[in-house]
């Protein structure tokens, strides 16, 4: 009994590699018995970082990190879906379309939770996805691409920004259920932000226009994850059998 007692000690005093790594990089400890898991999750968070550096002050998401990450989901065998978390006002508009198109042709189940927000460029990124959560809480600013610095007052660079408009409505028209027409009105509504042209769609508001699939948290995310991970396997078991056969 004493020598117990001894060993919980020094297994408290001597936190093991793994907790340390986590302390240093994320200041926070992994539960004890967490098992190893199949599931990938990938966050994206405060502004997505283009090819410019942003302030050190801006809490950012950099597409040269996330492309990497998503190219070892599609390769990893250990790994059969991906949960895509958001909370993001938005940020370069070709750095998350090309997150969003990479998101879009993983051949594993993907499953987005918008939490806290998924505005501007973030809303192709969540749509990306094979279904589409949504706290009741969390809301989606949905406006026309703004630029920002200097802009050569000729008709070619209005042409490229309607064209870069354009691959932006595609996207999100092609990834859910909303029809060109509403994403339109909603983009360019003028009669509810004070300074800008937009609408923002809280929760139940975009399961209602078809942006989203479901209003729901972490629980119903992973749960619909596993669902589609089970039928996948299923559907490979099956093809397995019928080659054999």
């Amino acid at each position: 009994m004493r020598r117990l007692s001894t060993n919980m000690s020094e297994a408290q005093e001597t936190p093991d590699e793994h907790t340390t790594e986590n302390i240093e990089a994320l200041g926070a400890t992994a539960p004890a018995t967490m098992p190893e898991s199949n599931i990938y999750c990938l966050t994206i968070i405060g502004q997505i970082e283009g090819h410019m550096v942003l302030p050190p002050q801006n809490k950012t998401t950099k597409y040269e990190h996330i492309i990497p990450q998503l190219v070892a989901v599609e390769e990893s065998e250990k790994v059969k879906g991906l949960l895509l978390v958001l909370n993001t006002v938005g940020g370069d508009v070709e750095a998350g379309l090309a997150i969003a198109e990479l998101v879009a042709s993983i051949s594993k189940p993907t499953v987005s939770l918008v939490l806290g927000g998924g505005h501007s460029i973030g809303v192709p990124i969540a749509v990306s996805s094979d279904y589409t959560y949504i706290a009741e809480s969390a809301s989606m600013t949905i406006h026309p691409i703004r630029l920002n610095g200097l802009v050569i007052g000729v008709p070619q660079s209005f042409e490229y920004l309607e064209k870069m408009q354009e691959r932006v409505t595609r996207f999100v028209i092609e990834h859910s259920n909303i029809t060109e027409e509403k994403f339109r009105d909603l983009m360019l509504n003028t009669g509810q932000m004070a300074k800008d042209i937009g609408t923002t769609v809280v929760g139940q508001d975009a399961v209602k226009y078809g942006l989203v699939d479901e209003v729901g948290g972490l629980g119903q995310a992973m749960r619909k994850l596993q669902e589609m991970m089970a039928a996948e396997a299923e559907d490979a078991t099956q093809a397995a059998t019928g080659m054999m056969q």
